[in-house]
Order: C-alpha cells, then sequence, then structure tokens
C-alpha cells in the first residue's frame, strides 16, 4: 500500500453513525455554523460602518490606527478615491485576505502543527479579532487578526470533513451539502442578530456578538475531538516510519493543474457574487422599500435571504442529483460548477430590470432582491459545495490542507475582485453594472463547461486508480 492510499483511506476514530454519516460530521458542522455566524455577522455590518459611521468623521485620520497610510497607498494606485469607493476597496482588501492566508494556513497544517491545532489556533485568532472591532482606533489591527485566524481555520475545518470518508465513498458529495448547510445556518441568523444589534442598539454591539459566535464555536470543537479522524499529518508521520516519502506523481500535477484552472474561473464567480456584501447591500439601503405593516426593518436582513434559500433549495437538488445518478446522467462536477457560474450571471438580469429608468434615490419593492437572490442561491449551490467536495477527491492527500488552501485563493481573488468592481458603483449607472455582472458571470460559465470535457478525463484516470 502506498503512502498516499494509506492516508486518503484511514477511518475515522469511530464507526458509529448518525443519519448516515459520522458523528464528527456533525461536530463540524455546529462548529462551522458558529463561524460563519462570527463572519457574515461582521461582513454584514462592514460596508455599512465604514460609509455610515467610520470615515465620515472629519478626525478620522486620528481616530483610526493607519487610516492615512492606507487611503494614501489606494489612492496612489487608484487616484482620490470618496468614502463610498474607499469603503469598497477595503472591503475588498478585507474579505480578500480572509480567503488568501488559507493557502499559508493549509502548508501550516499540513507541515508542522495538523488541522486540529491549525483549527483551534484559528479560531481563537479570529475571536480576539472580533472582539477588538469594539475599538475604532484597532478597526485596521481587529482586520489583521481575522484574516489570520480565518487563515488558520477555513482550509483545515473543510478538509477535516473529508477525512471522515474513505476515498471513493459515495457519501462525501452529500457530507459537503450537509456541512454547507451550517455554513448557511450560521450565515442567516448573524445579520438577524448582528446586523440588527449594529444598526440599532450601536455597531459595536454588531461586532461583539459575532466574538460571543466565535467563541461558542471553539467550545463545541474542543469538546468534540474525539468524534473526528486523525490529521493527516499524524497519519503521515506513522505511515513515514515504515514507508518512504513519494514524489509527485504525473498524474498528481495533473489534477493540481486542474485544480488551478478551475480555482481561476472560480475567482470569477466569487468576484460577481460578493457583490451582496458590497454594492447590493448598498442596494438595499439606499433604493430598498423595507417597510412592512409601519415596521421597519433592519436593510441587513437582506444578507440572510441567500442562507435562508439555501436550506430552502439544498435539499431539492440534492434529490435532483440523486435522481440523475440512479439514471446515470448526473452532472460531473465540473460541469455542474459550470452551471453554477451560468446561474450566477443569469441572476442580475433581475437587477438589470429593476434598475431601468431609475432615479439615484429610488425606492424598488424588496421582490426584486429575492429574485434575484433565488437564482443566484442556485448558482452557488451548483458550485461552492460541489467545488469543497472536488478538492478533497482530487488533491494528492499528503497535500490536500494546501490545496484547499489554493481553492481559497479563488475566493481571495474573486473578493479583491468585488471589490475592485464596487468602485465603479458611483461611476456609471446600476443599470450598466448589473449588465458587467451579468456578462462576467456567464462568461466563467461559458470557460467553465468548454474547459470541462479534457478536465474530466484527468479526474476520471484518477478516479479509476483510486478504484
Amino acid at each position: 500500500m502506498t503512502a498516499t492510499a494509506a492516508v486518503e483511506t484511514v477511518a475515522p476514530p469511530t464507526e458509529r453513525q448518525f443519519l448516515g454519516h459520522p458523528r464528527g460530521l456533525f461536530l463540524l458542522f455546529f462548529t462551522e455554523m458558529w463561524e460563519r455566524f462570527s463572519y457574515y455577522g461582521m461582513r454584514s455590518l462592514l460596508v455599512l460602518y465604514m460609509v455610515k459611521h467610520l470615515f465620515v468623521q472629519p478626525d478620522v485620520g486620528q481616530r483610526v490606527l493607519g487610516f492615512t497610510a492606507l487611503r494614501g497607498v489606494l489612492e496612489h494606485f487608484f487616484g482620490p478615491l470618496a468614502v463610498q469607493p474607499l469603503s469598497s476597496q477595503i472591503y475588498g482588501l478585507y474579505t480578500g485576505f480572509v480567503y488568501f492566508t488559507p493557502f499559508f494556513g493549509g502548508m501550516l497544517a499540513d507541515r508542522v502543527i495538523g488541522q486540529r491545532k491549525a483549527v483551534i489556533l484559528g479560531a481563537v485568532l479570529m475571536a480576539i479579532g472580533h472582539f477588538m472591532m469594539a475599538s475604532e482606533r484597532m478597526f485596521f489591527l481587529a482586520l489583521m487578526f481575522l484574516i489570520a485566524g480565518n487563515g488558520c481555520f477555513k482550509p483545515n475545518i473543510s478538509t477535516q470533513v473529508g477525512l471522515l470518508y474513505p476515498q471513493g465513498d459515495p457519501r462525501r458529495d452529500g457530507a459537503f451539502t450537509i456541512f454547507y448547510m451550517g455554513i448557511n445556518l450560521g450565515a442567516f441568523f448573524s445579520p438577524l442578530v448582528c446586523g440588527t444589534l449594529g444598526q440599532t442598539v450601536g455597531w459595536h454591539w454588531g461586532f461583539g456578538a459575532a466574538g460571543v459566535g466565535m467563541v461558542i464555536g471553539l467550545i463545541i470543537y474542543l469538546w468534540g475531538q474525539r468524534f473526528l479522524a486523525l490529521d493527516v499529518l499524524t497519519q503521515r508521520r506513522k505511515l513515514e516510519a515504515v514507508t518512504p516519502k513519494q514524489k509527485i506523481t504525473a498524474n498528481e500535477w495533473q489534477r493540481i493543474g486542474v485544480l488551478l484552472v478551475v480555482c481561476f474561473l472560480v475567482s470569477v464567480f466569487w468576484a460577481v457574487f460578493e457583490q451582496q456584501g458590497n454594492t447590493m447591500q448598498l442596494w438595499a439601503d439606499k433604493n430598498t422599500n423595507w417597510t412592512f405593516g409601519g415596521f421597519q426593518i433592519p436593510s441587513t436582513w437582506y444578507q440572510a435571504f441567500n442562507p435562508f434559500m439555501i436550506f430552502a433549495f439544498a435539499p431539492l437538488l440534492s434529490m435532483l442529483w440523486a435522481n440523475q445518478a440512479r439514471n446515470g446522467k448526473e452532472p460531473a462536477s465540473l460541469t455542474k460548477m459550470g452551471f453554477g457560474c451560468l446561474l450566477l450571471g443569469l441572476s442580475f438580469i433581475v437587477m438589470i430590470v429593476a434598475s431601468q429608468g431609475m432615479a439615484p434615490d429610488a425606492r424598488r419593492s424588496v421582490l426584486w432582491l429575492v429574485g434575484t437572490t433565488v437564482i443566484l442561491t442556485l448558482g452557488e449551490l451548483y458550485l461552492s459545495p460541489i467545488g469543497l467536495s472536488f478538492v478533497t477527491k482530487v488533491a494528492p492527500a499528503r497535500m490536500v490542507s494546501m490545496l484547499m488552501g489554493t481553492w481559497f485563493l479563488a475566493n481571495f481573488i474573486g473578493n479583491y475582485l468585488s471589490g475592485y468592481l464596487g468602485t465603479f458603483w458611483e461611476t456609471i449607472s446600476h443599470e450598466k453594472f448589473f449588465m458587467l455582472m451579468t456578462v462576467l458571470g456567464i462568461g466563467a460559465g461559458i470557460a467553465m463547461l468548454v474547459l470541462s470535457r479534457p478536465m474530466n478525463k484527468i479526474v476520471a484516470s484518477h478516479d479509476r486508480r483510486a478504484g
């Protein structure tokens, strides 16, 4: 048995199941749920906090450590920036670097401390960062703690889902769909709790609630580690005592190449998708009617739409894919991801129609956002959980966390681009802006579908060898 095969097929420490899956899956579900509660709770407030409070104060340069230096750097490259485009750039940098550091967090876990210690370290750093948001002066330092913490946490919590299942286990895609619902359960409640507190009580109450959520997630993870599989690092060290190290094979290099191509295309998906927390949140705040029965709903509730629809549509898509699999017609992972990009692009056609002939301060029905989010969410389900599962199936086991980090590099590029694209929000009409989003999403989808055939051959070759 080779080193790679042994690492890929080591069973988890317990055979007891719940709903047909290892109990460790549900430990990771609730840990990730609370971590995402903290992340999306803070994200729901971030742009509004900068645009409406932090950056509009006349002495912002003295109140916020590092503001003058960062603004100077950005204006050196992009010219003078008003509050909104400056806030969009910082939003893009923050959400981008949140997904840049997982590459290094994956390397740290694979080579030095293992997945479990990396997750614990990341949770502690993120909790510190959330609580530091209570200080306006420490705003950028808090973002740095959150970026570093997410880098340790994100790739290693996802990798541990894959480690619960041996190579070729048909439950793996379903497991990542369940795990993804945990992500979105946290994302659903976070704007309702953190967003409401931030907009109605005080910004720092919202950020503090995000920190409490992260601490709860850390406690759950520490309590339930006995339900998890051994770290890849631990498995490899045991095996290396009797088996020499292996070089990367030609087929493994091909699989890594497939992942890199896919990550490049997926970065375009995230650049468009992440407008939800940026320009779409500004639309929700300024151009959407949130008054119902005399009650004014906080605009940050908009960001609960997408995770709510995840719960509505994920079971339906799972049943569709299961039926297609029984009939031998289920699309390959890369084909599904191409469909996801196409759906994302098509979703913004709804916003093109909504913005036609519209005055700058006019307000539209919330149903326009609902319609866009329905299509956008279907696109996300075709791409994001399938992509997480795809990485754990295709990546060589001895570098799975590092390559999971590479997957998140696509989020880094996409999130930064989302901030850059947001700088056009006030310089072109909203109709043209949404047309740009449509073209980018559909273009990425077409490219993914065209390239899926040769890439699927490489993946199928690996599956036959693993089988």
